[in-house]
């Protein structure tokens, strides 16, 4: 029996929070929440794909309501199935949202795109009976690997929060079993991060590692002085010192900064990708690269991000997405990345994991949950189950 996609449902939510990094506040912050119903069942229950964008991009519910859901819906219903007619295909569902689209311009219909295609993965997922994670090693010729590296991002800038918060935050993240974390840098002056870098470091002692994140806010100049500085301490690493599109800005780093450097959540296509690997610089023996699914045209793409990534000799196991979503972690535990973000206090119910799941080590251990597994995670699934109702 074939699948058919009968509707795609959209609301924007608002995922506001007074914390800030150098470049933006999150007091107005949103996200798309999108349902992608189909009519097949499965246990007793219709399947429903669900899927949202990372935050730090605003919902992008305009484009999907008028763009690209209208795509999905108006393309003939076997031209979006595998070859054996028996499950969606997401390349082709892929193929039809960006029917008539140009080339470049990766802003915000990227954002879209990745929004939706993950939606379009959790049901295939779940049609299949299998988690996203399998089922993607499957595809790939992979052996899964159901424990993944995570570390806990925060440190933001608060208004009245001074050293003793930032390191009762850190303590409780090694507290719930992180080895790594990560706080923000560049907004507040040089020597003002210095003390809260040191603050940080002294409070997590040997128990952890520590990454800072500038959020592209630097002119090399203030990069500059930044690294010289942040060489002195045994950092995770130091993440997007600069604009992510300013590749030599990045590659000009690597003669003041010798540690490990991180960037690309802000990189959204397969030709963004690629123009980092030829001209910003980066070390495969030693940088990280950050690319999320959720905001550069979906898994679709990614899987095509990492083919050029192979072929400019880089492991996928650079690559730990931003975005802190069950999306990457199963993309990590498929296709054997090197971890993933995850925001153990912020950005709720969209961040975390499924109940039940510990970090341990700052490790987890994926559950076997049909699809991406939104549906162990009590508080999400509760707001999803209301958009598909």
């Amino acid at each position: 029996m074939s699948v058919r996609i009968i509707d795609v449902r959209e609301v924007t939510k608002p995922i506001a929070s007074p914390i800030r990094n150098a470049y933006i506040d999150f007091s107005k912050m949103t996200t798309s929440l999108v349902a992608v119903v189909t009519d097949a069942v499965r246990d007793g229950r219709r399947v429903v794909g669900y899927g949202f964008n990372s935050n730090g991009r605003y919902g992008q519910g305009g484009l999907i309501r008028e763009r690209f859901a209208p795509r999905l819906l108006e393309a003939g219903p076997e031209s979006l199935l595998d070859d054996a007619g028996t499950n969606l295909d997401p390349d082709r569902a892929w193929a039809a949202m960006m029917n008539n689209e140009k080339p470049g311009g990766h802003g915000e219909r990227s954002v879209a795109v990745g929004t939706l295609d993950m939606a379009i993965w959790d049901a295939t997922a779940k049609i299949a009976g299998k988690p996203l994670f399998r089922l993607l090693a499957e595809r790939h010729g992979l052996q899964a690997d159901p424990r993944v590296f995570v570390y806990a991002a925060g440190g933001y800038y608060y208004p009245g929060k001074d050293d003793a918060a930032l390191r009762a935050e850190m303590r409780s993240y090694l507290d719930r079993g992180y080895s790594v974390v990560k706080m923000k840098i560049g907004g507040a002056p040089v020597e003002e991060d210095r003390r809260r870098i040191e603050a940080v470091l002294d409070e997590i002692g040997s128990q952890a590692r520590l990454a800072v994140d500038a959020n592209g806010r630097f002119d090399l100049e203030t990069a500059i002085a930044y690294a010289r500085m942040l060489r002195e301490y045994p950092l995770f690493w130091y993440e997007e010192a600069g604009d992510p599109l300013d590749y030599q800005l990045q590659a000009a780093l690597a003669d003041f900064y010798p540690g490990p450097m991180a960037t690309g959540e802000n990189l959204f296509s397969h030709q963004d990708a690629r123009n980092l690997i030829r001209y910003g610089g980066m070390r495969p023996d030693r940088d990280w690269l950050q690319f999320d699914c959720a905001l550069s045209y979906g898994l679709c793409e990614y899987q095509r991000t990492l083919e050029v990534l192979k072929t400019h000799g880089w492991s996928p196991r650079r690559c730990i997405p931003h975005g802190g979503h069950q999306m990457s972690l199963n993309i990590a535990a498929g296709l054997g990345l090197g971890g993933n973000e995850s925001y153990p206090d912020l950005f709720q119910p969209y961040g975390g994991f499924p109940d039940g799941v510990r970090v341990q080590d700052s490790f987890i251990t994926m559950p076997e949950l049909p699809g991406i597994g939104f549906e162990g995670k009590s508080d999400l699934y509760t707001v999803m189950k209301a958009l598909a109702d």
